[in-house]
């Protein structure tokens, strides 16, 4: 690297999707990964290990875990009872671990954030917003294919466990239309996983084309009699199909758009992530009363 390049560098900022990797450790090890009390602990363990792991291979300085919470009481519930009623609230066990995994991330230099209202999609997008002024890119750390609507000049969409890392340049390349209008996408195809539908008929393929002929929802209605002239299959048909649910996707869009104006109390200085003390975790460790094992296999990775 060139020395003027390097004094231009900017440390990114990563923003990680907490509960994507919880969920992950949670379903993918065992429950019978247990403290000392007999307590299920395998997604502190599984996301204690993620972080360490993290932390040792990116240096990171600037990072940012971002948590939900917001399950039935987001906004989103309100535009649309409906969302995300497919999943069930944590029970117990689970919300035990939950909480122990923000702490975990604080134990580790790590600020949190949360809330009620909000997603973590929408806390992740309004931090990338306010420090964006830094000139620092964003590295979002997630597979949630909705967070790749964030992406600017720059950034990075980092799905860790596969590596796969697509900036702006990709997406459009892959895609064959730009990042923001991904929630457009979205909202012609829906979401299975958020119980958000799309348009019947209307798959990834159609909905892509649409994008790219298009640019979003307001320019495809706004000449939406161009349609059956497309080279579509069943191109009458997707017309008639856009005609009838024209009022739906212009709502299921207000779910897949994340929103980057929540208010927070926190900016690129506490983002700073504290100095790294082995102490600190150990202790995290012995308060859940995680077996001395665990914590060693823990500590090890850091």
């Amino acid at each position: 690297m060139k020395a003027n390049e390097h004094s231009t560098f900017k440390q990114p900022v990563y923003l990680i999707d907490a509960s994507i990797y919880i969920f992950r450790a949670y379903f993918s090890l065992p429950d019978t990964i247990l403290n000392q009390e007999g307590r299920p602990i395998n997604a502190v363990y599984g996301f204690a290990l993620f972080l360490a792991e993290f932390i040792r291979r990116t240096q990171c300085i600037y990072v940012l875990a971002a948590f939900d919470e917001s399950l039935n009481s987001c906004f989103r519930n309100k535009l649309y009872p409906g969302y995300k009623a497919n999943r069930a609230m944590p029970d117990e066990d689970l919300a035990f671990q939950l909480k122990n995994c923000q702490q975990l991330c604080r134990a580790m230099g790590i600020l949190t954030h949360k809330s009620r209202r909000y997603e973590a999609d929408d806390i992740i997008a309004s931090t990338a917003k306010k420090v964006r002024s830094s000139g620092r890119p964003m590295v979002y750390v997630s597979r949630d294919k909705d967070l790749a609507q964030l992406i600017q000049q720059q950034d990075i969409f980092w799905n860790y466990q596969t590596g796969k890392k697509i900036s702006l340049e990709d997406f459009a390349r892959e895609k064959g239309f730009n990042t923001e209008f991904w929630p457009d996408y979205l909202a012609l195809t829906g979401d299975v996983s958020d119980n958000i539908p799309g348009v019947p008929g209307i798959g990834e393929k159609t909905a892509g084309l649409l994008m790219q002929y298009f640019n979003g929802l307001e320019t495809l209605y706004d000449n939406l009699n161009k349609v059956p002239e497309l080279p579509l299959r069943g191109s009458n048909r997707v017309y008639q199909q856009l005609c009838t649910y024209e009022e739906q996707v212009f709502l299921m869009r207000e779910l897949t758009r994340i929103h980057a104006d929540m208010p927070l109390s926190f900016g690129l200085k506490e983002l700073k992530r504290a100095a790294l003390d082995k102490h600190k975790v150990a202790r995290f460790c012995a308060g859940i009363k995680m077996a001395k094992g665990l914590e060693r296999a823990v500590l090890n990775r850091l």
